[in-house]
């Protein structure tokens, strides 16, 4: 009986010594210039799970501790690779981790393998159904949107987040979202009482922002002029792999990052500031502004899976009589990946669907315990500040007012 007890409780040991999540903390930055890689993908390589840094280089990156003899690994465009055992920084403070640049493979525009940047792209959008998911996968990750009127922030929204998808075949209708969204918890919904968030559209903007997502939605354009204005840029590096560049700069700007050996786009960056009239709304004028966006993708078991996605909208509300401009409005938008569950063990997955209205009407009570283990974008001085002004009561107007 006693060895028995004995063996039980070196059992539980085990087992919540396994389940334990680690954590590294540490800002990554430029080797020679110090300065800070917003970004930068960070994760356990060849494992399912990660964070980006946020605009200061920041980031908490927490895993089991299973993982903690594996290789910690932050990737960054256009450098190389970070790679040392997770155990070495663990708990490590005030960590600074410097990334070296990667060395350009054409210090000259001269394309020895002869593609021209519309061969690229052509062959890129061909090996889509090639490239990435091709059986029902999940993805769990960190939802964040902010609101802006008159350049003043009145709300702010963080929640996680899973989602499910069949596959990456092109859709009959881009327009209309594939994949499955299902709330898990939510963070903060602040400033959804301000009058003022009625500017903006009351959907549910988590499934508009995927429908972003121009590789899932084929959303970049077919016609031959477009593939004719493409340009190749210098060769870049990403995760040890060589990388085509691929540019646009007519009516709108584009760029593409395609991996050599595969041809999978792993980089989208998209921006379009040409004014476009919206009708009205509440009494006034819309007008389209601009749009930014980027769309990253990480590799794992040889197909490519969303690592985060961007987008910042803008909107100028203008006088109906007057035709003055009266203030702008602005969307930001961010989706972080944090963890890619592909294959999944069971083919049919019971997901519920998120409601189709606005998330911060489908709000839940904080649960603290979720929070701490789980991979967000670290909060910047800019975010803490904004939470700390929608906290307080009742100043919104009035700072609408001045702006």
């Amino acid at each position: 009986m006693r060895l028995f007890v004995i063996f039980t409780f070196a059992l539980v040991i085990s087992f919540t010594i396994r389940s334990q999540n680690l954590t590294i903390s540490a800002r990554v930055v430029d080797k020679e210039t110090k300065e800070a890689l917003p970004y930068a993908s960070v994760g356990i390589k060849g494992k399912p799970i990660g964070t980006i840094t946020n605009l200061q280089g920041e980031f908490d990156f927490h895993f089991p501790n299973e993982y903690r003899n594996d290789t910690f690994v932050v990737s960054m465009l256009g450098y190389q690779n970070y790679e040392v055992p997770a155990w070495t920084i663990i708990d490590t403070y005030n960590l600074e981790l410097g990334m070296t640049k990667s060395i350009t493979i054409l210090e000259t525009v001269v394309i020895s393998d002869s593609l021209l940047g519309g061969d690229v792209v052509r062959i890129a959008m061909g090996r889509i159904e090639k490239n990435y998911p091709t059986a029902p996968f999940m993805l769990e990750g960190f939802y964040r949107d902010l609101k802006k009127v008159g350049g003043t922030y009145v709300s702010l929204l963080e929640a996680a987040i899973k989602i499910y998808d069949e596959n990456y075949q092109e859709p009959r209708n881009k327009s209309k979202l594939r994949e499955r969204v299902s709330l898990i918890e939510v963070r903060r919904s602040l400033g959804y009482t301000s009058k003022f968030t009625t500017y903006f559209d009351q959907d549910n903007l988590l499934e508009v922002l995927l429908l972003n997502n121009d590789v899932r939605y084929r959303l970049l354009p077919e016609e031959e002029v477009f593939f004719s204005n493409l340009s190749r840029e210098h060769d870049s590096y990403y995760n040890g792999r060589e990388i085509y560049v691929v540019s646009h700069n007519k009516e709108f700007y584009l760029k593409l990052f395609i991996d050599k050996k595969t041809f999978g786009i792993i980089r989208v960056e998209y921006e379009n500031n040409i004014p476009e009239d919206l009708g009205k709304k509440r009494g006034l004028i819309r007008k389209f502004e601009s749009i930014r966006r980027i769309v990253d993708f990480k590799l794992y078991e040889e197909k490519f899976f969303l690592n985060y996605l961007t987008v910042d909208y803008k909107v100028n509300w203008y006088d109906p009589e007057s035709n003055t401009l009266r203030f702008e409005t602005e969307l930001q938008q961010q989706l972080l990946i944090n963890h890619v569950i592909s294959p999944l063990e069971e083919r049919t997955v019971v997901i519920q669907k998120m409601r189709g209205y606005g998330l911060q009407y489908q709000d839940q009570p904080y649960n603290k315990s979720f929070w701490d283990k789980y991979n967000v974008i670290k909060e910047s001085p800019l975010d803490r500040k904004i939470v700390v002004d929608l906290e307080i009561e009742g100043p919104l107007d009035k700072q609408f007012e001045r702006n």
